[in-house]
């Protein structure tokens, strides 16, 4: 992990004035008045600070007030002319600097942004509500861009290059981080957070949103507590994360939990949880452990549950196994448009593993360990829904069966803002599991599936 000395020297360095290259220099330093005075200050900064930014014995807490402190006797010493605002600006700025992420960290801020995607040094968009806008923040240039993504991915242990363009990571807070940089992107380094709210959502905020209902969230409930293998499914941006976290909260706090993600996003609060998370392979080329790695040797450490945040590749195989052989109740996640192409999907990921199976083998694998496919989307109207909830019933000859036990009511219309109006309604079938369920005691009360009903 970098030393505060370390962030004050980047921070320090990314506000030098860039030699000209072109007109997106000249653009970038026109656009910021104080580029000289915050160069001043930061040098001003490390000077003042000294030795006492590598005391091993100061909390990083007491260093960033140390660090707010003496930026406010620095600027007070400043012999350029400030008004209030702009002295007021330039200690908020430097500071996000210095502690934080630059010019994103105002909108990492902002609880209203779910999304900050950074298309090169001087553009920038955020999400709210589902819906893109323009910001005005912007970076001073690529350079200054790329040290704070090396900041990023370097806090989990990860590096983007040359050699290794694409990389996954995450912020201390648990929002995902995606960064591409040259050669790979042509038009500047991107990088997209997706945030998580430092308070992970309950499914009494999911049913606010309208993702739910509290009759589906009982029935999901009882299904976990059954011991139901649950498959949620989904777009990009569907929500497909925030529906396991909350769906992984109804598991019980006497199991042994183990989940296994590419970057470490779940937030579980039960008494025994084992978190284990991928690693890409060094620059040697060696050392990556995968997702299926992992799958594997979960099995070795006595799972109650296991929950893999997301299967996209061989490692399908090895859950469906998992599922089959005695961790029922274990829940994962997987891109697709339907219940039926979550299934598809499944079978591909089987076939990426190597190993020569006949397509009806890996269809009655698939029957046999999955229950429940929630499918997810994100509306037009920018809201995160569950629009499906299928069972899975069984093989009828070469084809699985699946039955809809609840859908999205797109007929009730929208309001005058656009909002779609419809909620999931019970399709009126009862799954076939019910039996299994009222043998361990849990009962789906018959209201669940009068169709139509709320």
């Amino acid at each position: 992990m970098s030393t505060l000395a370390d962030r004050l020297d980047t921070a320090r360095r990314a506000h030098e004035p860039a030699p000209v290259q072109g007109s997106a220099s000249h653009e970038a330093r026109g656009t910021d008045p104080f580029l000289e005075v915050k160069a001043r200050v930061h040098q001003g900064l490390i000077d003042s600070l000294g030795p006492r930014l590598y005391d091993p014995h100061l909390k990083e807490s007491d260093l960033a007030n140390q660090v707010r402190q003496t930026l406010q006797e620095v600027i007070d010493a400043e012999q350029h002319p400030l008004s209030l605002a702009d002295r007021t600006r330039l200690a908020q700025e430097v500071s996000d600097e210095i502690l934080g992420h630059g010019p994103i960290e105002p909108l990492l801020r902002d609880p209203e942004i779910s999304e900050i995607m950074v298309n090169g040094s001087h553009r920038i968009f955020v999400e709210r509500s589902g819906k893109l806008y323009p910001t005005s923040a912007r970076f001073t240039d690529e350079t200054h861009l790329r040290r704070i993504i090396d900041k990023i991915v370097g806090r989990v242990g990860r590096r983007v290059d040359e050699a290794s363009p694409l990389v996954d990571a995450r912020l201390p807070d648990g929002s995902r981080v995606n960064a591409v940089v040259a050669p790979i992107a042509l038009d500047g380094a991107v990088l997209t957070i997706r945030k998580f709210a430092a308070d992970p959502f309950t499914d009494k905020d999911l049913i606010s949103f309208g993702t739910f209902t509290p009759p589906v969230r009982d029935f999901l409930w009882s299904c976990v507590k059954g011991r139901r293998n649950i498959i949620i499914s989904g777009g990009t941006g569907s929500g497909k994360t925030t529906t396991l976290n909350v769906v992984s909260s109804f598991l019980p706090d006497d199991e042994r939990i183990v989940t296994i993600e590419d970057a470490a996003e779940l937030q579980l609060h039960q008494a025994h949880v084992l978190r284990l998370e991928s690693r890409p392979a060094n620059i040697e080329g060696s050392g990556a452990v995968t997702i299926r790695d992992l799958v594997r040797n979960s099995l070795r450490m006595r799972p109650d549950r296991i929950v893999v945040g997301e299967v996209r590749d061989g490692a399908a195989l090895d859950m469906l196994q998992a599922m089959n052989t005695g961790h029922d109740g274990s829940i994962t996640t997987v891109h697709a448009n339907s219940a039926r192409d979550s299934l598809a999907r499944l079978e591909t990921m089987v076939l990426m593993a190597g190993v020569d199976l006949p397509i009806r083998a890996i269809r009655e694998q698939v029957a046999g360990a999955v229950d429940l496919i929630i499918q997810q989307a994100r509306l037009k109207d920018g809201t995160r829904r569950i629009t499906q909830i299928t069972e899975v019933v069984g093989m009828e000859g070469d084809i699985i069966t699946l039955q809809d036990l609840f859908t999205f009511d797109y007929s009730a219309g929208r309001d005058e803002n656009g909002r779609f109006l419809g909620e999931l309604r019970s399709t009126g079938i009862r799954p076939t599991f019910s039996q299994d369920l009222a043998d361990q005691g849990i009962e789906l009360p018959y209201q669940l599936f009068v169709p139509g009903l709320r």
